[in-house]
């Protein structure tokens, strides 16, 4: 077996200004995309590249964590690091300092998302095939040993979660079909919150000629009439057979969303996403109650396993939207989708990736988790600066076929 050993870290500060309303939500409105990178040089002649998503102040003290918490990774072979990668993984912030930091949320985890990323990126370049195809080629053991059990063995053991691997066995051939028709994407981009009426129909004529039958509106306007007005008009340019989302980033208080949430019945929405603090598990169970069969959907704030492991135990969401760029990267991404499949919630991750990892995960989840084919999210705002970027036909996720996690940018970017 060759050796890859890892030389030097490296953390770059990525920043992308958002310009005429593009990225902006309630909470959000003069959004700076900004990736926390994790690069790790090896001995090979090819790097590890990992991102971490924020929105741009404070991107820096991220990248300051990085180059802090990667040092012990210097020096060490890359197939016997992801050979007990659970391990590693609980090690990188276990010290008392970083726990006191945290533990497990916060600008630590963000710099352990970005690091563990560079980690799986370097591993499928080592071995030359997609991200995906690295996890689909991983035996059930194998993918067991990537992952950190602490604190949420009471929902998931390590024997129930090879269970549920071994039984994504069946069935996987019929599964693997979305490798050649592509992954279902929405759009995400009809009705950004500071786009204006006119641009939200516009946009959303333009994406169901894009082949999009899915899309999402931003809504948590300080008048909820807004909110309705908007919701009404991308309805009716979409037509009843569309699938219409609606997202209020956290903007509502309980009372609030209880109102809105209300009124927002008319245009049958497929699920609110975001409609309250992201810590209150119990508003959120309490929203789920009052509104089925409409989903409650969150996740882009969700920090770790543990937030989730409440909300499913509490059954507080319809839709998990885990995002490997917010928890500790692609291996408690992967923890947090086996327990999902446990409770049987959907994952349909945020991609504040802008769907460049998430387009190999929800692939893996799909084909070995046996997680439903629903949709991903599509952000087109960054393509430029990916070096591969996503590939949409006719509102489908092409499969990568690059070797990596698809989060190379294009050089001088930085």
């Amino acid at each position: 077996m060759r050796t890859v050993r890892i030389t030097a870290v490296e953390a770059e500060d990525q920043q992308f200004p958002l310009t005429g309303g593009a990225g902006s939500d309630a909470v959000h409105t003069s959004p700076v995309y900004a990736y926390a990178v994790c690069r790790l040089k090896t001995d090979a002649g090819f790097d590890g590249v990992g991102i971490a998503f924020t929105l741009g102040t404070g991107n820096e003290i991220v990248c300051l964590a990085v180059k802090h918490l990667a040092q012990s990774l210097i020096g060490r072979e890359l197939y016997e690091l992801m050979s007990r990668f659970g391990a590693e993984f609980a090690a990188l912030t276990d010290s008392p300092a970083y726990r006191w930091l945290g533990p497990h949320k916060g600008v630590v985890h963000l710099a352990l998302a970005s690091i563990v990323n560079a980690c799986f990126d370097l591993w499928a370049k080592a071995e030359g095939v997609p991200l995906w195809r690295l996890l689909l080629d991983r035996s059930p053991e194998e993918i067991l040993s990537l992952l950190d059990f602490r604190y949420v063995e009471d929902v998931l053991t390590k024997e129930e979660a090879l269970e549920i691997l071994r039984a994504g066995q069946t069935g996987r051939a019929e599964r693997e079909t979305v490798l050649q028709s592509g992954y279902r994407g929405y759009d995400t981009s009809v009705g950004w919150f500071e786009y204006p009426d006119e641009a939200v129909m516009e946009n959303t004529k333009r994406a169901m000629e894009k082949g999009f039958t899915a899309m999402k509106l931003k809504v948590g306007s300080a008048d909820p009439e807004r909110d309705i007005r908007r919701a009404e008009l991308i309805r009716k340019t979409a037509g009843d057979a569309a699938t219409i989302m609606v997202d209020a980033n956290q903007q509502w208080t309980l009372h609030k969303a209880l109102e809105v949430i209300r009124r927002l019945r008319d245009i049958d929405p497929y699920w609110v996403e975001e409609p309250t603090d992201p810590d209150d598990v119990l508003a959120h169970q309490t929203l789920r109650r009052a509104f089925h069969p409409i989903r409650i959907a969150l996740g882009e704030h969700v920090p770790n396993k543990v937030i989730f492991k409440n909300y499913l135990q509490a059954g507080a969401l319809d839709i998990n939207q885990v995002d490997a760029v917010r928890v500790g990267g692609i291996s408690e991404f992967l923890l947090i989708s086996l327990m999902s499949r446990k409770f049987g919630v959907p994952v349909i991750p945020h991609v504040g990736d802008m769907g460049q990892i998430h387009q190999h995960l929800v692939l893996y989840n799909h084909i070995a988790l046996g997680h439903p084919h629903l949709f991903l999210e599509a952000i087109p705002h960054l393509r430029q600066y990916f070096r591969h970027p996503v590939r949409l036909e006719n509102g489908y996720y092409a499969a990568p076929q690059v070797p990596g996690s698809s989060c190379d940018f294009v050089d001088g970017t930085v």
